[in-house]
């Protein structure tokens, strides 16, 4: 009789433990498969994207928006505000003009140094000079001012 009680509760203690551990790793997986919320930072608009949006959505050159008028002045060497040097480590994206619906023209690869020409009418995007004197939009918030 203690031989079947003693079997009965090794039996019972094995299936809760291995249901226990079945549950866990269902929680743990369900957690991982899950996409985190997107995070925010305070250079961002004030709605964000809807979740099925891509991030940055480089569409095809055909369908680019170019606008009737330029954003800003054409710049030339005089009109450089300041100096600056980007922060994100990652790099930036260089666009034609400032928005996403612009196409990429390259890119500018952390700590390098650049100059700043202005800025949209809304703040969001500032307008640069590389070293080799290609010309470009960046996001704003990813420059820190050099003098």
């Amino acid at each position: 009789m203690r031989l079947s009680q003693g079997m009965l509760g090794i039996g019972l203690a094995i299936a809760i433990l291995f249901f226990a551990g079945a549950a866990t790793a269902r929680y743990f997986l369900t957690r991982l498969s899950s996409l985190p919320p997107r995070p925010t930072f305070p250079n961002d608009s004030a709605a964000p994207p809807p979740a099925d949006a891509a991030i940055d959505p480089a569409p095809p050159v055909e369908e680019a928006a170019v606008p009737a008028e330029p954003a800003e002045p054409e710049p030339t060497a005089d009109n450089v505000e300041y100096q600056a040097r980007v922060t994100v480590a990652i790099g930036l994206i260089l666009r034609d003009g400032p928005g996403v619906s612009f196409p990429q023209v390259g890119g500018v690869e952390y700590n390098a140094q650049l100059s700043v020409l202005g800025t949209s009418d809304d703040g969001e995007w500032i307008n640069v000079r590389l070293g080799n004197g290609s010309e470009g939009w960046v996001k704003s918030g990813n420059l820190q001012r050099i003098n």
